[in-house]
Protein backbone atom coordinates (compact mmCIF):
# COMPACT_ATOMS: atom_id res chain seq x y z
CA UNK A 1 0.00 0.00 0.00
CA UNK A 2 1.16 3.53 -1.21
CA UNK A 3 0.36 6.66 0.75
CA UNK A 4 0.37 8.69 -2.50
CA UNK A 5 -3.54 9.87 -1.94
CA UNK A 6 -2.90 10.01 1.91
CA UNK A 7 -5.90 12.32 3.68
CA UNK A 8 -7.64 13.13 0.13
CA UNK A 9 -11.28 12.48 0.10
CA UNK A 10 -12.21 10.66 -3.12
CA UNK A 11 -16.30 9.43 -4.80
CA UNK A 12 -16.80 7.73 -7.92
CA UNK A 13 -19.63 6.99 -9.89
CA UNK A 14 -20.60 3.41 -11.34
CA UNK A 15 -18.27 2.55 -8.58
CA UNK A 16 -20.20 -1.17 -7.90
CA UNK A 17 -18.75 -2.86 -10.89
CA UNK A 18 -15.80 -2.59 -14.02
CA UNK A 19 -13.54 0.07 -14.13
CA UNK A 20 -15.46 1.95 -11.20
CA UNK A 21 -14.64 -0.23 -8.52
CA UNK A 22 -11.26 -0.87 -9.43
CA UNK A 23 -10.71 2.46 -9.47
CA UNK A 24 -12.39 2.65 -6.21
CA UNK A 25 -10.25 -0.24 -5.08
CA UNK A 26 -6.47 1.64 -6.35
CA UNK A 27 -7.60 5.31 -4.43
CA UNK A 28 -8.35 2.97 -1.24
CA UNK A 29 -5.05 1.18 -1.78
CA UNK A 30 -3.21 4.66 -2.61
CA UNK A 31 -4.37 6.01 1.02
CA UNK A 32 -7.74 7.97 0.16
CA UNK A 33 -10.89 7.59 2.04
CA UNK A 34 -13.24 6.86 -0.95
CA UNK A 35 -17.39 7.02 -1.71
CA UNK A 36 -18.65 5.19 -3.79
CA UNK A 37 -21.61 6.05 -5.60
CA UNK A 38 -24.15 3.49 -7.22
CA UNK A 39 -27.45 2.63 -7.28
CA UNK A 40 -26.89 -0.96 -6.37
CA UNK A 41 -27.65 -0.38 -2.49
CA UNK A 42 -27.26 -4.10 -1.66
CA UNK A 43 -23.81 -4.57 -3.98
CA UNK A 44 -22.13 -1.31 -2.37
CA UNK A 45 -23.35 -2.45 1.34
CA UNK A 46 -21.49 -5.61 0.67
CA UNK A 47 -18.63 -3.88 -1.15
CA UNK A 48 -18.05 -1.40 1.27
CA UNK A 49 -17.66 -4.52 4.25
CA UNK A 50 -15.29 -6.16 2.15
CA UNK A 51 -13.19 -2.95 1.19
CA UNK A 52 -12.56 -1.94 4.96
CA UNK A 53 -13.19 1.31 6.82
CA UNK A 54 -12.25 3.94 4.47
CA UNK A 55 -14.83 2.60 1.56
CA UNK A 56 -17.98 4.63 1.83
CA UNK A 57 -21.43 3.66 0.21
CA UNK A 58 -23.71 6.51 -1.04
CA UNK A 59 -26.87 5.08 -3.10
CA UNK A 60 -27.40 7.55 -5.96
CA UNK A 61 -30.06 7.12 -8.83
CA UNK A 62 -27.90 9.36 -11.43
CA UNK A 63 -30.61 9.47 -13.50
CA UNK A 64 -32.59 11.61 -10.86
CA UNK A 65 -31.66 14.92 -11.22
CA UNK A 66 -32.18 16.23 -7.52
CA UNK A 67 -30.16 13.33 -6.16
CA UNK A 68 -27.22 14.36 -7.96
CA UNK A 69 -27.81 18.10 -7.16
CA UNK A 70 -27.00 16.89 -3.37
CA UNK A 71 -24.26 14.48 -3.70
CA UNK A 72 -21.52 17.07 -2.79
CA UNK A 73 -23.49 17.27 0.58
CA UNK A 74 -24.08 13.65 1.04
CA UNK A 75 -20.47 13.08 0.62
CA UNK A 76 -19.08 15.95 2.65
CA UNK A 77 -21.30 13.96 5.64
CA UNK A 78 -19.97 10.70 5.20
CA UNK A 79 -16.32 11.39 4.47
CA UNK A 80 -15.91 15.31 4.52
CA UNK A 81 -14.77 17.87 1.57
CA UNK A 82 -14.50 16.44 -1.76
CA UNK A 83 -10.88 16.07 -3.40
CA UNK A 84 -11.21 14.10 -6.23
CA UNK A 85 -14.25 13.56 -8.05
CA UNK A 86 -14.03 10.66 -10.96
CA UNK A 87 -17.49 10.70 -13.52
CA UNK A 88 -17.16 6.55 -14.32
CA UNK A 89 -20.34 5.61 -14.87
CA UNK A 90 -22.00 4.96 -18.37
CA UNK A 91 -23.83 2.79 -20.53
CA UNK A 92 -22.89 1.77 -24.01
CA UNK A 93 -25.01 0.48 -26.97
CA UNK A 94 -23.76 -0.03 -30.48
CA UNK A 95 -24.39 -1.04 -34.02
CA UNK A 96 -25.84 0.31 -36.87
CA UNK A 97 -27.62 4.35 -36.16
CA UNK A 98 -30.18 3.08 -39.13
CA UNK A 99 -31.21 -0.01 -37.22
CA UNK A 100 -30.80 1.47 -33.40
CA UNK A 101 -33.42 1.91 -30.69
CA UNK A 102 -33.85 5.76 -29.94
CA UNK A 103 -35.41 5.09 -26.20
CA UNK A 104 -32.29 2.84 -25.69
CA UNK A 105 -29.69 5.94 -27.25
CA UNK A 106 -31.82 8.05 -25.38
CA UNK A 107 -30.96 6.33 -21.86
CA UNK A 108 -27.33 5.71 -22.90
CA UNK A 109 -27.17 9.69 -23.48
CA UNK A 110 -28.90 10.92 -20.70
CA UNK A 111 -26.42 8.73 -18.34
CA UNK A 112 -23.10 9.39 -19.99
CA UNK A 113 -23.59 13.02 -21.05
CA UNK A 114 -26.54 14.95 -18.59
CA UNK A 115 -25.83 12.89 -15.52
CA UNK A 116 -21.89 13.16 -15.81
CA UNK A 117 -21.95 17.00 -16.45
CA UNK A 118 -24.31 17.49 -13.83
CA UNK A 119 -22.77 15.56 -11.18
CA UNK A 120 -19.83 17.52 -12.46
CA UNK A 121 -21.62 20.93 -11.70
CA UNK A 122 -22.49 19.31 -8.41
CA UNK A 123 -19.13 19.56 -7.05
CA UNK A 124 -17.55 22.09 -8.75
CA UNK A 125 -18.59 24.68 -6.25
CA UNK A 126 -17.00 23.45 -3.18
CA UNK A 127 -13.68 23.00 -5.42
CA UNK A 128 -13.70 26.79 -6.61
CA UNK A 129 -14.23 27.17 -3.17
CA UNK A 130 -11.70 25.55 -1.41
CA UNK A 131 -9.09 26.46 -4.30
CA UNK A 132 -8.03 22.69 -5.33
CA UNK A 133 -9.35 19.72 -6.68
CA UNK A 134 -9.52 16.89 -9.13
CA UNK A 135 -11.88 15.91 -11.38
CA UNK A 136 -11.45 13.27 -13.40
CA UNK A 137 -14.08 11.39 -16.27
CA UNK A 138 -14.28 8.15 -17.91
CA UNK A 139 -14.14 8.42 -21.27
CA UNK A 140 -13.52 6.32 -24.26
CA UNK A 141 -11.19 6.61 -27.22
CA UNK A 142 -14.47 6.40 -29.21
CA UNK A 143 -14.18 10.40 -27.95
CA UNK A 144 -11.52 11.01 -30.11
CA UNK A 145 -11.71 8.15 -32.79
CA UNK A 146 -15.36 7.88 -34.12
CA UNK A 147 -15.52 3.80 -33.82
CA UNK A 148 -17.80 2.93 -36.95
CA UNK A 149 -19.87 0.24 -35.20
CA UNK A 150 -20.83 2.91 -32.18
CA UNK A 151 -21.71 5.94 -33.63
CA UNK A 152 -24.11 6.98 -30.40
CA UNK A 153 -21.92 5.72 -28.47
CA UNK A 154 -19.06 7.88 -30.10
CA UNK A 155 -20.58 10.76 -30.06
CA UNK A 156 -21.74 10.64 -26.08
CA UNK A 157 -17.96 10.40 -25.56
CA UNK A 158 -17.37 13.54 -27.99
CA UNK A 159 -19.54 15.55 -25.73
CA UNK A 160 -17.50 14.30 -22.68
CA UNK A 161 -14.35 15.15 -24.35
CA UNK A 162 -16.18 18.79 -25.51
CA UNK A 163 -17.73 19.68 -21.56
CA UNK A 164 -14.16 18.76 -20.32
CA UNK A 165 -11.98 20.43 -22.53
CA UNK A 166 -14.25 23.52 -22.04
CA UNK A 167 -14.65 23.39 -18.48
CA UNK A 168 -10.94 22.92 -17.56
CA UNK A 169 -9.85 26.07 -19.01
CA UNK A 170 -12.93 27.66 -16.93
CA UNK A 171 -11.84 26.14 -13.35
CA UNK A 172 -8.24 26.09 -13.82
CA UNK A 173 -7.58 29.12 -12.42
CA UNK A 174 -9.04 28.00 -9.45
CA UNK A 175 -6.38 25.23 -8.74
CA UNK A 176 -8.74 22.21 -10.05
CA UNK A 177 -7.63 19.81 -12.73
CA UNK A 178 -10.00 18.15 -14.97
CA UNK A 179 -8.75 14.89 -16.85
CA UNK A 180 -10.14 12.19 -18.82
CA UNK A 181 -9.36 8.62 -18.90
CA UNK A 182 -9.57 7.23 -22.43
CA UNK A 183 -9.79 3.40 -22.71
CA UNK A 184 -10.20 1.19 -25.70
CA UNK A 185 -12.55 -1.92 -24.95
CA UNK A 186 -11.92 -2.90 -21.44
CA UNK A 187 -13.81 -6.06 -20.20
CA UNK A 188 -16.62 -5.19 -18.19
CA UNK A 189 -20.31 -5.45 -17.94
CA UNK A 190 -20.82 -2.97 -20.67
CA UNK A 191 -19.95 -5.65 -23.03
CA UNK A 192 -22.45 -8.21 -21.73
CA UNK A 193 -24.53 -7.94 -24.87
CA UNK A 194 -21.47 -8.96 -27.12
CA UNK A 195 -21.96 -12.30 -28.55
CA UNK A 196 -19.87 -15.15 -27.01
CA UNK A 197 -17.91 -16.10 -29.69
CA UNK A 198 -16.78 -12.51 -30.23
CA UNK A 199 -15.55 -12.30 -26.30
CA UNK A 200 -13.85 -15.33 -26.14
CA UNK A 201 -12.01 -14.12 -29.58
CA UNK A 202 -11.21 -10.45 -28.34
CA UNK A 203 -9.91 -12.35 -24.64
CA UNK A 204 -7.76 -14.68 -27.17
CA UNK A 205 -5.98 -12.19 -29.24
CA UNK A 206 -5.35 -9.79 -26.88
CA UNK A 207 -7.90 -6.84 -28.09
CA UNK A 208 -9.59 -5.99 -24.28
CA UNK A 209 -7.70 -4.91 -21.12
CA UNK A 210 -8.88 -5.47 -17.62
CA UNK A 211 -10.58 -2.93 -15.26
CA UNK A 212 -7.56 -2.95 -13.24
CA UNK A 213 -5.19 -1.45 -16.30
CA UNK A 214 -7.71 1.77 -16.27
CA UNK A 215 -7.37 1.44 -13.00
CA UNK A 216 -3.30 2.42 -12.95
CA UNK A 217 -3.30 4.89 -15.21
CA UNK A 218 -6.08 6.97 -12.84
CA UNK A 219 -3.59 6.84 -10.36
CA UNK A 220 -0.80 8.02 -12.12
CA UNK A 221 -3.39 11.07 -13.65
CA UNK A 222 -4.29 11.86 -9.88
CA UNK A 223 -0.48 11.58 -8.54
CA UNK A 224 1.14 14.40 -11.03
CA UNK A 225 3.03 17.16 -8.79
CA UNK A 226 -0.53 19.89 -9.29
CA UNK A 227 0.98 22.25 -11.65
CA UNK A 228 0.86 19.14 -14.07
CA UNK A 229 -2.50 17.93 -15.39
CA UNK A 230 -3.02 15.10 -17.52
CA UNK A 231 -5.67 15.92 -19.97
CA UNK A 232 -6.28 13.27 -21.53
CA UNK A 233 -4.43 9.56 -21.57
CA UNK A 234 -5.68 7.17 -23.99
CA UNK A 235 -5.08 4.00 -23.02
CA UNK A 236 -5.48 0.86 -25.62
CA UNK A 237 -4.94 -2.84 -26.06
CA UNK A 238 -1.52 -3.32 -27.68
CA UNK A 239 -3.06 -5.18 -30.85
CA UNK A 240 -5.80 -2.79 -31.21
CA UNK A 241 -5.53 -0.90 -34.41
CA UNK A 242 -6.85 3.02 -33.78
Amino acid sequence: MSDQLQGKIAAVTGAASGIGLECARAMLGAGARVVLIDRAADRLERLCADLGPNAHPLVVDLLDGPQVDAIAGRIAEIAGPLDIFHANAGAYVGGPAAEGDPDAWDRMLNLNINAAFRSVRAVLPGMIERGTGDIIFTSSVAGVVPVVWEPVYTASKFAVQAFLHATRRQVAPHGIRMGAVLPGPVVTALLDDWPPAKMEEALANGSLMQPTEVAEAVIFMLTRPRGVVIRDLVILPNSVDL
